[in-house]
């Protein structure tokens, strides 16, 4: 690819939506993520910006602030990199229904622009190989709003994909907690509290937890046809919020 300028790395997994032992799907590897505050040094020490990044931090967070506003109100955003569009999910079950929040939700949406869709060609996909095939978090989707790897409602049903996340085993590590990030308190799911427990899916009741970003982390010691000695924790790479 003679016009590479960028490379994303990703491993194989296996294709838990197929019954083909031999296929495989790819998830890119992610070292971490990045904040606003990092995209905008990274425009200065990188891209040559000819604004400071704090200047830059600070016009980026009225541009998201005032998006967010008229999101809000119904209106569509589309910055060429991103298109962002305001959802109802839910249904009404007769035509002079009103809103219900306990039934129905508003969540957005946000897909790739032209802008983006035109530097796909540009890069360049290194398979890593296949991944350790070890405990591991995908993706997690808080049922209520439909919000995926971002909003958590408690009390109220997360789903959480993976590879080998059943949780087994009599260790008293063997546990799905939720650790706030600004306190570093760890506050655990009460085996009550799940509903579905496969190797490949989760399903719990979220703990009542308050305003804050979390880390979610899964231990256990399931490993298919036998049990491991000692538990494995699977840490998900993306913060969780709770507002």
């Amino acid at each position: 690819m003679a016009n590479t300028l960028h490379r994303v790395k990703a491993y194989l997994y296996d294709n838990l939506l197929t019954e083909d032992p031999n296929d495989f799907t790819a998830r890119v590897s992610s070292e971490r993520t990045l904040s606003v505050t990092d995209v905008c040094n990274s425009a200065v020490t990188r891209g040559g910006a000819s604004v400071s990044a704090a200047d830059m931090e600070h016009n980026v967070n009225l541009f998201l602030k005032e998006m967010g506003y008229q999101l809000c109100d119904g209106f569509s955003v589309n910055t060429g990199y991103f298109t962002a569009t305001t959802l109802i999910k839910g249904v009404f079950n007769s035509p002079t229904e009103s809103f219900d929040p306990s039934k129905h939700s508003v969540m957005f949406l946000f897909n790739q622009g032209d802008t983006m869709r035109k530097e796909i060609p540009n890069i360049e996909v290194e398979i890593m190989g296949v991944a350790d095939n070890s405990i591991t978090i995908t993706q997690v989707t808080d049922v209520k709003t439909g919000s995926v790897n971002d909003v958590i409602t408690p009390n109220r049903n997360l789903k959480i994909k993976g590879y080998k996340v059943k949780i087994a085993g009599d260790n008293p590590a063997v546990v799905i907690s939720f650790v706030n990030n600004n306190t570093s308190e760890s506050t655990k799911v009460d085996p009550s509290d799940m509903v579905t427990n496969n190797p490949s899916e989760l399903i719990i009741i979220t703990p009542t937890l308050p305003a804050g970003t979390y880390t979610l982390q899964v231990t256990s010691q399931f490993s298919g046809s036998t049990m491991l000695k000692e538990p494995r924790t699977a840490v998900f790479d993306k913060p969780l919020t709770v507002k």
